[in-house]
């Protein structure tokens, strides 16, 4: 009887490629080798991704979409205030992040260029602007004066740089459980918006 074999999705290949990341220590060196290494035609590939900077950038917005996934699920999620959202929105993308740290901590101290690095969080970065200028828009919606309204873009570009901030406080982190990382959220996020209040 023949081996069932493995339908190939982007996922499975996203796991693959984590999975090589972190056996190889390195990222693959070609295409080719990758797909021949995890019994993949390299079509299916290039079905989904142009490029290993392409799947690098995927598995960020896998990580997004998974967290917002996750957070919808949550019945209260609506009701919440929108700080509220936003601290269970980190609580839970950083809780995603833990389960990937060692992917997460290569792939982002992989190179000495922390512009190269950054790249790959362009996607991301897009995904999580939007998901701030959400908030702030349904934050101004109940607000009849322009002085009162937050500025979209400002606001979102804070929340990019906030969260960068906390990616690279939860990076250096070393608490148990990563209790730290959770204390800094929720400073950051209360401050945050203390402020814009």
């Amino acid at each position: 009887m023949a081996a069932k074999t493995k339908k190939i999705t982007e996922d499975t290949i996203i796991s693959y490629y984590m999975d090589y990341v972190l056996e190889h220590e390195t990222v693959p060196k070609s295409i080719y080798k990758f797909c021949k290494d995890n019994k993949i035609e390299e079509a299916k590939f290039y079905e989904y991704f142009g490029s290993v900077q392409g799947i690098q950038k995927a598995i960020w917005m896998k990580f997004f979409a998974n967290t917002d996934a996750l957070v919808q699920k949550t019945k209260e999620y609506v009701q919440f205030s929108n700080k509220d959202k936003m601290l269970t929105f980190y609580y839970s993308f950083f809780e995603l992040l833990t389960l990937n740290r060692s992917y997460v901590l290569f792939t982002l101290q992989n190179d000495k260029n922390i512009l190269k690095n950054m790249e790959q969080l362009k996607g991301l970065r897009k995904h999580m602007k939007n998901f701030a200028t959400d908030l702030i828009n349904d934050g101004n919606a109940d607000k009849t004066s322009k002085i009162t309204k937050h500025n979209p873009q400002l606001f979102s570009e804070g929340a990019w740089l906030q969260f960068l901030f906390i990616l690279k406080f939860w990076m250096d982190d070393d608490s148990p459980g990563f209790e730290k990382t959770d204390i800094a959220i929720e400073k950051s996020i209360n401050t945050v918006f203390d402020v814009f209040d």
